[in-house]
Parts: C-alpha cells; structure tokens; sequence
C-alpha cells in the first residue's frame, strides 16, 4: 500500500514538475519573443514605473536595479520597486508589461486590494512554517513509533501541527494566484490609459504577463501536492496505529 501511495505521489511531481518546466520555459519564449518589439512610446522599464507612479499620486516609492533575468519584485517593506538587467533599461513591450505589472503591486497596497493584504500578512508565517513543518511531522511520527511513555496522542498532534504549518504554504500560493493576476489587469490598464502601450500593443503584453502566471499556477499545484501527501501520510501512519490497538 505504502509504495502504490509513494508510486502516485511521485507521478503527482512528476506532473508537476513537467508544467513547472513548460511553464517557466513559456515566460521565457514569450519575453524573448517581444523583447525583440520596441515599444512606440520608447519609455523603458524604468520610465515606466515613473510615469506611473506620478500618475497615480505615488510619491514614497523607489525604482531601484537588480541583477538579473526577470527577478522584477516589489518589496512593500523596503518601499522599492526593483527592476531586473533585462527591464530596467529595455523598452521594449516586453519589459514595458513586466515593469507595469510590479507596479500593479504598488497599487495594490495603496488601495488597499484584500487578497494582497492576506498574501502580505502570510508572509512571516510561511517563512516560519516551512522551516518548521517537515521536522514536526517527523517528530510527531518518531514519538508515535518509539515512544512507550508519551500520551497515545501525542505523536499525531506534533505531526498534525507540522501538516497545519504547511498549509500555510499552500494558502499562500493558492492566494498568490488571484494577485498576480490582478497586478497583470491592472498593468494593463495603466499601459492602455497612460499611453504607454497603444491598443495593437496590449496583446504581446497580455502574452507576456499571462505566460509568468502559469508559474504560479506551477507552485500552487505543486504546494497542492506536497500538502496532500503529508497529511494523507500522518493520517494513514496513526490510522494503523489504531487499528493495532
């Protein structure tokens, strides 16, 4: 039973794995592919972040660089807009989109967009969770297995908190989603009104940003994946331990 569990989790990956690659292999293609397309305004990246922030009466933000290929992040801690080697200075429709899309992210914290609220607060708990959530469960299971003394439940509460941890993982990839795309509507918006795209340019932008959030879609699956295994395992471990009693 143990190995046919283990034979379809691995297929799982395996799956998961594949679309990661496709994924990540298409944002590529489609950067390269309208990174070669100048955009007719002639603003770069950088130029776009700008206008955009003046437009939309944003004033306590930096543009700063990073080094880079598409490592474009906004960091609402440190109020930077960051922009990659292959953004900041290109003006192309390509780099134009990327650059809009972190601003998309600026305007969400400044309305105050819900979604992105909850990602943000997730955060500190996930990067708290992830460190913690394997050795738990392992823990949790060590108890159950070699422990005479300890309390029959025990064991299965350390494992559970370890599998609830993780889940914090996965509810944030599984609100991630919904931002991205947000941050991409709302990059398209701001291109089009601004007159930083003309209309014939959107859909190469589209292209681009639709491209980058199959990668999310690629790590929510994946999360998806990893969560359901821990918990299908705890549950099944301490399933036979109670069957043996």
């Amino acid at each position: 039973m143990y190995l046919q569990d283990y034979f379809w989790f691995m297929l799982a990956i395996l799956a998961c794995m594949i679309f990661s690659g496709i994924a990540s292999g298409k944002v590529k293609t489609s950067f390269n592919k309208h990174n070669a397309t100048r955009c007719r305004s002639g603003l770069t990246g950088y130029d776009t972040v700008n206008r955009l922030m003046r437009t939309n009466g944003v004033h306590d933000i930096a543009i700063g660089s990073v080094r880079g290929f598409l490592t474009d992040h906004y960091h609402p801690t440190k109020a930077i807009v960051n922009l990659s080697e292959s953004t900041y200075a290109n003006n192309s429709v390509a780099a134009v989109a990327v650059a809009a899309h972190e601003m998309g992210h600026v305007m969400q914290k400044k309305d105050g967009y819900g979604l992105y609220k909850i990602r943000t607060a997730l955060v500190p708990v996930v990067n708290f969770g992830t460190r913690l959530a394997m050795p738990l469960v392992l823990v949790g299971l060590l108890l159950d297995w070699f422990s005479a003394t300890a309390d029959a439940n025990t064991g299965f509460y350390i494992a559970m908190i370890g599998v609830i941890l993780y889940g914090g993982s996965l509810l944030f990839a599984l609100v991630t989603l919904p931002v991205e795309l947000n941050a991409s509507h709302r990059a398209q918006k701001m291109l089009l009104a601004e007159g930083i795209l003309t209309q014939d340019e959107i859909p190469a932008a589209k292209e681009v940003l639709s491209a980058a959030a199959l990668t999310y879609l690629a790590s929510l699956m994946t999360s998806l994946v990893y969560f359901l295994r821990f918990l299908v395992r705890v549950l099944t471990m301490f399933g036979r331990r109670d069957n043996r009693r």
